[in-house]
């Protein structure tokens, strides 16, 4: 066995990559703050009951588990931090008003999200607790947009749905917790013929509302179309109401190059999220590039119930679809106690420049660290002088 082989969908990130992703986990943080989030760095494994309370089966299984040696717990390997950042809201900031979190960091997971995607994503998200208005999902979207335009994003679509509508019509219907799951999974899928096969014993109206959840995908017209065609539960009408006011207060970010969908058939995260949910696509990313919604749910578990909503996104996914960087631009410096020298040489890395010192020996491989200029004395002075 090779002992340098890592696990499958895990691997190290070598440099220019690596400095491209603190450069973005940089400018993502600069947006952020800027918006007053603040930071907080949870712990990388915690009790397990503690990482998967209120978040439903798929993030259990996610999880990589292990047995706590000092006490004999199980113990879970973080596959989302937002759970995390909602114990801390809960039981360590302790404010009766609004707060707004921030994270980066890396997570683990059993399996990839995807085709080549990693199984150790580096996530930065934000979370807003404590404000259930449509007012505090809108700021968090655009927070998203803005986040993602900073990685240097565009042209992205934003697609909103509601999953309370799904599960209102479920309750009315009188779903058993299997046939719903069936269903739930047959929207998901966007295979028609299973969902319309798995209203078969239903109600005509709620049969019929449930087919046509799945065509309910397009533009602001689609909104009218749900009013048209749906139930008119309590609950459908709320969360389209919500969809409505959330298209108008978004209609700025429309204006700035991002397109907003809807499809209303889109469940991610039914177990988890508790209203509004969303995710931004752009041009070569295969899924979305980055997600979120309302969870308003997990605080009780907690014992403190708490209005909430964030996003997440995975830099490394961001940073590996980014074009090629640039080569390193390099000066390097001789091995020198010139007053002078020194004194250039802190200048420049002052103004950004990467001076590395000339080291003995090693003269013909400093091509390996992108030197493309060098420090040379003319007449008593230092200047910078290119290498041919």
């Amino acid at each position: 066995m090779d002992n340098w082989a890592l696990p499958e969908y895990i691997e190290d990130v070598l440099p220019p990559q690596a400095w491209r992703l603190e450069t973005l986990r940089r400018s993502a943080l600069d947006v952020l703050r800027g918006h007053g989030y603040q930071l907080v760095m949870p712990p990388l494994l915690e009790y397990l009951e503690s990482l998967l309370v209120g978040t439903g089966h798929d993030l259990d299984l996610a999880t990589f588990k292990l047995v706590d040696q000092l006490s004999g717990r199980h113990m879970g390997v973080r596959a989302d931090i937002t759970p995390q950042a909602a114990r801390i809201d809960a039981h360590l900031m302790n404010r009766r008003g609004v707060d707004r979190l921030c994270y980066t960091g890396s997570v683990l997971r059993t399996k990839p999200e995807g085709l080549m995607r990693t199984r150790e994503p580096f996530q930065v998200g934000a979370e807003l607790f404590g404000h259930g208005g449509v007012e505090g999902d809108a700021e968090i979207q655009q927070l998203m947009l803005e986040v993602l335009q900073a990685c240097g994003i565009n042209e992205i679509v934003l697609d909103l749905g509601h999953v309370g509508i799904f599960g209102a019509l479920a309750r009315h219907a009188g779903l058993a917790e299997a046939h719903e799951r069936e269903l739930f999974e047959a929207l998901q899928s966007k295979d028609a013929a299973q969902v319309a096969a798995s209203v078969q014993s239903l109600d005509a109206g709620f049969a019929a509302a449930f087919r046509r959840l799945g065509e309910l995908s397009g533009g602001s017209e689609v909104l009218e179309q749900a009013m048209q065609t749906l139930p008119a539960l309590p609950e459908v009408r709320a969360a389209l109401d919500d969809l409505r006011h959330i298209s108008a207060l978004l209609q700025r970010a429309a204006e700035g190059g991002v397109r907003v969908t809807f499809d209303l058939a889109e469940l991610r995260g039914y177990a988890y999220h508790s209203g509004m949910v969303f995710a931004a696509y752009a041009p070569s990313y295969a899924d979305a590039v980055a997600k979120g919604g309302r969870y308003d749910e997990v605080g009780k578990a907690f014992g403190r119930a708490r209005a909430a909503t964030g996003f997440s996104l995975d830099l490394r996914e961001i940073v590996n679809h980014l074009p090629p960087a640039d080569a390193p631009r390099t000066i390097l410096a001789p091995r020198n106690d010139d007053v002078g020298l020194r004194a250039l040489v802190l200048e420049l890395r002052s103004k950004g420049e990467v001076v590395v010192n000339d080291l003995p020996g090693h003269a013909a491989h400093y091509d390996e660290l992108g030197c493309d200029r060098r420090l040379v004395q003319e007449n008593g002075r230092w200047h910078v002088r290119a290498i041919k």
